[in-house]
């Protein structure tokens, strides 16, 4: 049987993918990687230190976007879901081993995201010492907007970084203060993973981090990037 003749026991998941600025075709969305505490000043809220030590991920499965503008439920099991606004790099061409020189130009785009997370099961997770699937890799739980390509973004690697919740300020920063640059990063998850096109980075989040109720609606903007829009339903 030649691979044009496979045959599935069930419908294929279908392709979760992203709008593209002023264009019409989308980007197909892989995997989703996301740095954690990037940023000195939300690593202090969260209690650690800042210190540039060897960055560590989690991932989100790629039906966990959301699209800009559509609604983000309030996941079950949690009474205490965060926001946690971030710039997010979207690969067009992936490897092993990738030198930070070199890791820009396997970037595709960068758009504006929402790494949305149950604070309390993340946090009865940690107390165990197990995984933190369940509080930041549940359904919906990356509300991303659209694609900017390099072409027309080029490389944001300074500029304001900002969430409102009901049109008051509750994340700023600047991209300038991650403790891991976008090159760093890529180079460095590279050493862990074979990255691959379609593959997303969110890059953390500066300081802020709070709760959503249902009802409010998020704006989260990326200097040179984009806007973000969510209401939380």
């Amino acid at each position: 049987m030649t691979s044009t003749d496979t045959r599935y026991a069930i419908a294929p998941a279908p392709v979760h993918s992203l709008p593209i600025a002023r264009e019409r075709a989308r980007f197909p969305v892989n995997r989703i990687f996301c740095v954690g505490r990037n940023y000195a000043e939300h690593t202090r809220e969260m209690g650690h230190n800042p210190e540039r030590e060897p960055p560590f991920f989690f991932m989100k499965p790629a039906n966990a976007i959301v699209a800009d503008g559509a609604a983000f439920a309030y996941p079950t099991l949690s009474k205490d879901v965060h926001h946690e606004i971030e710039l997010v790099v979207a690969l067009k061409t992936g490897g092993a081993n990738i030198a930070a020189a070199d890791a820009l130009a396997h970037v595709y785009g960068y758009a504006v995201g929402l790494d949305m997370t149950r604070r309390d099961l993340q946090a009865e997770a940690k107390k165990a010492g197990r995984p933190w699937d369940t509080g930041k890799a549940f359904d919906g739980s990356a509300p991303c907007g659209e694609l900017v390509p390099v072409a027309q973004a080029g490389h944001p690697a300074a500029g304001e970084i900002r969430l409102e919740v009901n049109g008051a300020q509750r994340q700023v920063g600047d991209l300038a203060d991650m403790i891991w640059n976008v090159p760093d990063t890529i180079a460095y998850l590279s050493t862990l993973f074979t990255l691959q096109p379609g593959d997303l980075i969110f890059t953390g989040t500066p300081a802020g981090v709070g709760a959503v109720q249902r009802g409010d609606r998020l704006r989260g903007t990326v200097a040179g990037v984009g806007v973000l829009e969510a209401e939380v339903v």
